[in-house]
């Protein structure tokens, strides 16, 4: 979801175009400098410039766009896939110059063409005194120069003009197979790089980080990005400590008493509630009951489902007695389905991002933090995605219930697919135990930062009336265990056969 700028850019800086992209760059780039874009083919270089260049027009700029690599009919393919017009913008097309054989026996033909084509440039260049020109691409004039002199000769020619114009260039460039090319990111002002990556499974994924800006703070890193109809989606890399708010910090109830008072009255606003436990143990039972309570309070909820399609989540809450369908109706609750494999986790903060500051929600609920690890491109960074996305939930005054599976369902031994139970302001821990031939449940909290809680063990019941957490379990000792050995009144071990709560 694009946002608007706050104000216009300064008069030092060219707006990309890209709202979020103008945010990681301070306000835009940098006016009447070189700037180059660089990636492999296929992650947006073109589409960006383009959007760079139409920027322009419809602030009535004369702009240039030299193309050595794409001709016009493809610029024009490119533009109409994303509804643009091309109105306004003046495209020197040369993709086909040269191809032609010429035969020369003074000079070596690369020489020839390589100097006619710089003088047709500049020419036009000054002809048309451009604002905002973009050259695509570096490839072709490198390979035409034949050694590094003869080619920085050609951009320093080009920053030249464009400091005496006043001309803002973007130049594309591939990045070359040895590494980066250094000699050109030398030369100009700002460096931006446009990745694609390609997991195992699931579509590509694209990020761009600003390798260079001289004179100008920018948001550094990797952002995710997306290319849709209209051009690039950027989502800027969550930054926790640029985000600060008021709010009472006060518990949350769950609307059930008995699990306020295993929470000491409940986990605090600006804090985060994890739910661990085995598959169908009652994490996500549980998180939707706090859910339910802040409907029923006036609060907005937003529920993010990874495991779960929002038919099986709605109906699964039904047949607990809790009824999302009309607070989905009213807004007071979004149910977004997330598909890890589609969904990069720049995009999943920023769709957190724009619940909170937009439809101004007070609980998030993530379930679950497995299908989250599914996102990751690579599993050693989500416990920094996680910590600086609950930093950030956390200066707003939101409530934050996340949810785990662990591996297993009954041993001790059953373990979760990385730990982070320590980020965590609160846990709450669910164990399956067999007693008298059922399988039941037991709900115990293990941790919470901000006060005191109960340090007993207490059932907890699912039925068709709701969820329902009974009194603490005196009466076992080894519930956590999975094979809880009854007591009798005394303290001591009953015989096989002895009663239980």
């Amino acid at each position: 979801m694009r946002r608007p700028p706050e104000s216009p850019p300064a008069p030092d800086l060219a707006s990309t175009g890209i709202p979020e992209l103008d945010d990681i760059l301070g306000g835009g780039i940098p006016a009447r400098r070189v700037h180059l874009l660089q990636g492999d083919p296929g992650t947006g270089k073109t589409t960006l410039a383009l959007r760079f260049l139409i920027e322009g027009a419809s602030r009535r700029e004369p702009v240039l766009y030299i193309a050595l690599s794409e001709n016009q009919e493809e610029l024009d393919q490119v533009a109409t896939s994303h509804g643009w017009s091309l109105e306004g913008i003046r495209v020197l097309d040369h993709s086909s110059a040269g191809l032609e054989e010429r035969e020369t026996t003074l000079f070596h033909p690369a020489e020839v063409e390589l100097g006619g084509r710089m003088r047709t440039f500049l020419e036009e260049i000054d002809r048309l005194r451009p604002k905002r020109l973009v050259f695509d691409s570096c490839s072709e004039l490198r390979l035409l120069s034949q050694n590094p002199l003869r080619y920085r000769r050609q951009i320093l020619a080009l920053k030249s003009r464009a400091s005496s114009l006043g001309t803002t260039i973007l130049l594309i460039d591939t990045l070359a197979a040895g590494g980066p090319e250094t000699l050109l990111q030398s030369v100009v002002h700002g460096v931006f790089t446009l990745e694609q990556l390609s997991p195992l499974y699931g579509a590509e994924r694209r990020r761009l980080r600003v390798s260079k800006l001289r004179g100008r703070r920018y948001r550094g890193g990797f952002h995710d990005f997306v290319i849709k109809k209209g051009g690039l989606e950027v989502f800027p890399r969550l930054v926790a400590s640029e985000h600060h708010a008021r709010y009472d910090r006060s518990p949350v109830s769950s609307g059930l008493p008995e699990l306020d008072s295993l929470l000491g009255g409940g986990p605090d606003r600006g804090s985060s509630l994890l739910l661990m436990g085995p598959a169908g143990s009652g994490k996500s039972t549980i998180a939707s009951q706090y859910a339910c309570a802040a409907a029923e309070r006036g609060e907005r909820v937003a529920v993010f489902a990874f495991d779960e399609g929002t038919a099986i989540y709605l109906e699964r809450s039904r047949s607990l007695g809790m009824q999302l369908g009309g607070y989905l109706e009213t807004k007071q609750i979004s149910l977004q389905q997330v598909d890890p494999a589609e969904l990069s986790p720049g995009e999943f903060a920023h769709a957190v991002q724009v619940a909170v500051e937009q439809d101004k929600v007070r609980v998030v609920i993530i379930d679950s933090l497995n299908g989250y690890l599914s996102a990751m491109p690579e599993e050693k960074l989500l416990a920094l995605q996680i910590h600086e996305l609950l930093a950030y939930l956390a200066q707003h005054g939101v409530l934050t219930v996340l949810t785990m599976a662990q591996h297993g369902l009954v041993f001790p031994e059953s373990t979760a697919p990385l730990d982070l139970s320590y980020i965590a302001d609160s846990v709450l821990l669910i164990r399956y135990f067999e007693a008298r031939g059922h399988v039941r449940k037991a709900l115990s909290v293990v941790k919470k930062r901000s006060g005191a809680h109960e340090q007993t063990i207490r059932e907890l019941m699912l039925g068709s009336e709701g969820v329902r957490v009974g009194p603490p379990l005196t009466r076992f000792q080894g519930v956590l265990s999975g094979r809880p050995i009854p007591l009798g009144r005394d303290g001591e071990s009953e015989p096989a056969g002895g009663q239980s709560d």
